[in-house]
């Protein structure tokens, strides 16, 4: 009889990137939001580019690559096409004259709206994370709107929606590290099914289970 070949599944403990890659996003669009909303001049639209590319790129991108290292599809895919889409979005901006619009990039921001509607809705177990994203999304669409038709109108709505974004990003971020500083919810983030049954500690950690988690089951 051959004998059994038994295997082990070890797990590291990973802090939530998400509210790394939230705060990113607080910082970019309120940057954004101020040239649009006319608070500092269109020149300073290179100091936006440079806030973008410096600071909110970089920290996303970290958030998507631990996203993955958690399995959280939904952290890991959100935050990566947050960090691609500013990525252009700050070099557009970088290299145009102020005050310019591109309708190449309107269509890049219609089309990464969509895209955030993958992560949102999948996002369902936690109401506040998926609100992000969605409003996210909803930002670069009215952005999209504006850079398309370069309209006042547009511009000022893009502006406060990069505002009303940036609120409730800090919001999520807030919640969630109370949640992990202090091990049990303070701030509701709205969890439900299987995201609340995860900080319950309910959630099944069978070796049945674990064997059909991606980078563990054969084929992703």
């Amino acid at each position: 009889m051959p004998e059994s070949v038994a295997s082990r599944v070890v797990l590291q403990p990973l802090a939530t990137p998400l509210p790394l890659g939230f705060l990113a996003l607080s910082v970019a669009t309120v940057v954004f939001s101020a040239v649009q909303l006319e608070w500092v001049p269109p020149a300073e639209g290179r100091v936006a580019a440079l806030t973008a590319l410096g600071a909110t790129v970089p920290l996303q991108l970290l958030a998507s690559v631990m996203g993955f290292r958690a399995r959280d599809p939904v952290a890991a895919t959100g935050m990566g096409l947050l960090s691609g889409t500013w990525a252009v979005v700050g070099l557009t901006t970088l290299t145009a004259a102020p005050g310019t619009t591109s309708r190449g990039l309107a269509v890049l921001l219609f089309v990464a709206a969509i895209g955030m509607l993958v992560p949102a809705v999948s996002a369902g177990a936690k109401l506040v994370p998926a609100l992000v994203m969605a409003v996210a999304g909803t930002r670069f669409a009215v952005t999209g709107g504006y850079e398309w038709t370069a309209s006042a109108g547009w511009k000022a709505t893009a502006g406060w929606v990069g505002i009303a974004l940036a609120v409730i990003a800090l919001y999520a971020a807030l919640a969630l590290e109370l949640e992990g500083s202090h091990g049990r919810t303070v701030l509701p983030l709205g969890r439900r099914g299987p995201g609340r049954a995860a900080v319950q500690g309910e959630g099944s950690l069978s070796p049945g289970d674990l064997a059909a988690e991606p980078g563990v089951r054969p084929q992703l």
